[in-house]
């Protein structure tokens, strides 16, 4: 996609070098069509900090989902306790690509916790307060992350405002929660 508008953007260039006012018009509504096209993909970045994985991926473009970026994902956000991978849903994609968007394009999502398979969840609900029994990680529709070199109290603000589901604040470990269940804060 980079290459088809770096052409379109060189097309208006020697269009109108050439002196031709009709070609270059079209080839500028051609490079409007393209800048329009990149304003409506979504892309996502992501370090996972059990994994060391990174994952940069543009996951929806052209009003679709991009099934081959899906799996990526779900891979990077598995449980890393025992690489159980689930699909993680959508919402939440499109959530976090809202909240990471009002911070910039460049930021990381630093995942803390993404899928949780029922025995991880079960494990870690044992042993902490902070883990719900039924948690919706269990059914990839949550993740734990953090934004470096962002406040922690503004990544919460941001995804608060766009109520689209449930977000917990937890600063003693450095990590807000999303998911895409009903709007609810803790």
């Amino acid at each position: 996609m980079n290459q088809r508008r770096s052409f379109l953007k060189s097309s208006v260039v020697m269009a109108s070098a050439l002196g031709l006012p009709a070609l270059a018009r079209a080839a500028d509504v051609t490079a409007a069509a393209a800048a329009t096209a990149a304003e409506n993909e979504r892309t996502l970045r992501f370090y996972n900090t059990h994994t060391g994985e990174s994952l940069r991926t543009i996951f929806w473009a052209e009003g679709q989902f991009i099934p081959d970026a899906l799996q990526d994902i779900n891979k990077l956000l598995r449980d890393h306790r025992n690489n159980q991978i689930a699909q993680i849903d959508p919402q939440l994609l499109l959530l976090l690509d809202k909240v990471s968007a009002q911070f910039g394009s460049q930021n990381v999502l630093h995942v803390i916790s993404g899928y949780r398979s029922p025995a991880t969840n079960a494990m870690l609900h044992e042993h902490s307060n902070g883990v719900a029994k039924h948690s919706m990680h269990m059914e990839g529709r949550a993740i734990d992350i953090r934004m470096p070199g962002q406040d922690l109290a503004h990544l919460r603000k941001a995804a608060m405002l766009l109520r689209g589901g449930g977000v917990g604040y937890y600063p003693d470990s450095q990590f807000v929660h999303m998911d895409t269940g009903r709007v609810r804060y803790w």
